[in-house]
C-alpha cells in the first residue's frame, strides 16, 4: 500500500516534533508557513536544506537561543509548510517567499544560518537585497552547482521524477527504517535514532517528497555562482571533512573568488554535521557572531 497522499499536519503528525512549543503556523505572501520562533535577542535566521525541516535543527535551535531570537520556518514544500505553486520551488522564488514571510513578522535578521540548499537562500536573499544582515553562515552550503557528471545529470533526472506523479508516492512507500538509514550514512554523518524516525516520517510523506524533488527540479545555482562575488559582508562557509553530499572543496574553491569569504573545517563530521555535534556547532556560532549577541 502506498502511503496517503495528504500534506503533513501539525495536528496529526507532528504532535511530538522537536520545539513543538515554539511552533505557529502563518500565512505571508501565499504561503501557508510553519515556523518555529524561541529565544530572545538579535533575529537568527534558520534556513533547513532539500528534504529537511525545522527537525534538522532540534538540538541547536535551543542553544541559540540562549544568545538569540531564532526564527526557523519549513521551507516550502517542506515538512509543515506546503508549496502553493512552483514559483516558490525555485531559488529565486523560495528567496522571495522567505522575505515575505520575514516581513509579515516584521522581523530583520542580524545572522542567517543555511544549511546546504538553505544556504543558497540566504545567499540569494542578500544579492536581491530583500535583507540586509551583519553575516551569513553557511553549514556545508550548496551555493555552487555539482560538478561534472552529477552537475550535468541530477537536474533533469530530478525534473523526470518531478514530473512524474507516482514518484513522489513510490519513495513515500520505499522510505523503510532502514533505506532511511542508509540515505542518512550516504551524507557521511551519524545520526540518533531520534533524527532518524523524523527524517523517516518526512520521507514516507508524499507531499515532502514532492517538495523535495520539486526543489530540485527547478533549482539553479548558475547565476548565484556568477552572483556571488558581489556578496560584501562577512561569509562563512563552514565544511565538514567527512561530507559526502557536498563536496567541502567547492567551499575552498569559492572562497578565493568571495573578498570576505572564509573557510572554517569541522573534523570528523559529515553533511549533517549539525545535527551530530549541536554543542560543538553552537559554540562555533557564538564565537563567529562575537558582540553581535551581546
Amino acid at each position: 500500500m502506498f502511503a496517503p497522499h495528504r500534506p503533513l499536519t501539525l495536528e496529526l503528525d507532528g504532535a511530538d516534533w522537536p520545539n513543538r512549543a515554539s511552533s505557529r503556523k502563518i500565512a505571508a505572501g501565499g504561503v501557508d508557513w510553519h515556523v518555529q520562533i524561541l529565544g530572545d535577542g538579535p533575529i537568527l535566521l534558520l534556513l533547513h536544506g532539500t528534504g529537511a525541516a525545522t527537525h534538522s535543527w532540534r538540538d541547536l535551535a535551543p542553544l541559540l537561543a540562549h544568545r538569540f531570537r531564532i526564527v526557523a520556518p519549513d521551507l516550502p514544500g517542506h515538512g509543515f509548510t506546503p508549496a502553493p505553486d512552483a514559483r516558490t520551488q525555485s531559488l529565486p522564488g523560495m528567496a522571495r517567499a522567505v522575505a515575505g514571510l520575514l516581513k509579515v513578522l516584521d522581523l530583520s535578521p542580524t545572522v542567517i544560518i543555511g544549511h546546504s540548499a538553505g544556504a543558497a537562500v540566504a545567499a540569494r536573499l542578500v544579492l536581491d537585497g530583500d535583507i540586509a544582515p551583519e553575516r551569513v553562515i553557511a553549514l556545508n552550503g550548496a551555493l555552487t552547482p555539482f560538478e561534472g557528471v552529477a552537475g550535468r545529470l541530477l537536474p533533469g533526472l530530478a525534473k523526470g521524477l518531478f514530473l512524474n506523479p507516482f514518484a513522489p508516492r513510490y519513495f513515500a512507500w520505499s522510505a523503510t527504517p532502514a533505506a532511511v538509514r542508509r540515505l542518512l550514512d550516504g551524507t557521511g554523518s551519524k545520526i540518533d535514532a531520534r533524527g532518524a524516525a523524523l527524517y523517516e516520517r518526512l520521507m514516507r510523506n508524499p507531499v515532502h517528497v514532492a517538495g523535495a524533488l520539486g526543489m530540485m527540479a527547478h533549482w539553479d545555482l548558475h547565476a548565484l555562482e556568477r552572483d556571488l562575488p558581489r556578496l560584501l559582508l562577512p561569509l562563512d562557509l563552514i565544511v565538514a571533512d567527512n561530507d559526502k553530499t557536498v563536496p567541502p572543496q567547492s567551499a575552498r574553491k569559492l572562497s578565493a573568488r568571495v573578498a570576505n569569504a572564509r573557510v572554517l573545517t569541522l573534523p570528523r563530521l559529515g553533511h549533517l554535521a549539525h545535527e551530530e555535534a549541536p554543542q560543538q556547532i553552537a559554540q562555533l556560532v557564538f564565537d563567529l557572531v562575537g558582540n553581535i549577541a551581546v
